[in-house]
């Protein structure tokens, strides 16, 4: 069965469509807008009626193209952007209304167990003791911790993201010695009595790591992380994402996404595995059910 996950979040809307191929999710379409709800927001919080009407586009397009590709099921979760909007159900129904699926905006657990299964099942090996998987977005910063046998034991997120970090404390392009100390500051400021479980193992998921494995490769470790934080002073955001064939917008925010990618490296005491999956193969898998055995923790995509 092919599947179709939607994820609308802080920074992108993103839309994964899938199918199970042999014990693997095969991945048939990927496509991502950068809607960039969590810095549209007013002084109260909410999200302005031309953002919503811009996002509910966008996933109705990608509906649409899902669809043509031969989708039979669709599910599309909606997290901290909407989760936190005095709005955000009112948000919610009418990118429904306009999209013609669901949007579910999903509880800080749910996100994390969604999170948590992508990001295990697509490691593409067995893994034993605890593991915690690091989902930085765009205005929210979740660790889950658990077993890939028994499930999510606990999740933690704190509001603070990349996006949202971007927006208030960057200004120049590239960021300047005084912008990334000032960032480091308010970082220590949010986990500063942050006392947290120390797993076997870490896997770091989202825009910001993924986008890392393009400059530092797939294990983000101290000396990788400083490095890449050179790199995106180094020179401004068009000419790093023309180096790295990444977009400029997101590279304007990656240095926030890797300072606050070190601090939890730093509490967990392990450097951080950039996973393959994430909260949409997550969806994807629970849309599945019992088309694939989802307690095998050798699922990688293909």
């Amino acid at each position: 069965m092919l599947c179709a996950a939607i994820d609308i979040g802080s920074n992108t809307t993103r839309i994964l469509v899938a199918e199970p191929d042999e014990g693997k999710l095969k991945k048939v379409m990927e496509q991502r807008a950068y809607t960039r709800i969590g810095q549209s927001r007013l002084d109260d919080g909410s999200i302005p009626d031309e953002k919503i009407a811009e996002v509910a586009e966008v996933v109705e397009t990608q509906v649409r193209l899902a669809r043509e590709l031969g989708a039979e099921s669709f599910r599309a979760v909606a997290t901290a952007a909407l989760r936190d909007a005095p709005n955000g159900k009112e948000a919610a129904a009418e990118i429904e209304a306009v999209a013609g699926i669901p949007v579910h905006v999903v509880s800080e657990n749910e996100e994390g167990r969604l999170s948590f299964l992508g990001a295990t099942k697509a490691l593409g090996y067995r893994v034993d003791g605890r593991v915690a998987v690091v989902d930085v977005g765009g205005g929210s910063t979740e660790i889950i911790i658990g077993t890939v046998s028994g499930g999510v034991e606990q999740v933690r997120s704190w509001p603070v993201g990349s996006g949202q970090l971007a927006e208030d404390l960057i200004s120049s392009d590239p960021p300047s010695a005084s912008e990334v100390r000032r960032i480091r500051d308010r970082i220590d400021e949010v986990f500063s009595e942050v006392q947290i479980t120390q797993p076997e193992q870490a896997v770091a998921v989202g825009g910001s790591a993924t986008s890392l494995r393009k400059i530092v490769g797939a294990r983000l470790e101290y000396e990788t992380l400083e490095r890449s934080i050179r790199v995106l002073c180094g020179d401004d955001a068009v000419e790093v994402g023309r180096q790295f064939e990444l977009d400029p917008i997101r590279v304007r925010m990656l240095p926030t996404g890797v300072l606050i990618l070190e601090k939890v490296s730093e509490l967990l005491g392990q450097d951080l595995q950039i996973g393959k999956g994430g909260i949409r193969e997550g969806i994807v898998l629970d849309m599945l059910n019992g088309g694939i055995d989802v307690s095998e923790p050798a699922l990688a995509p293909g």
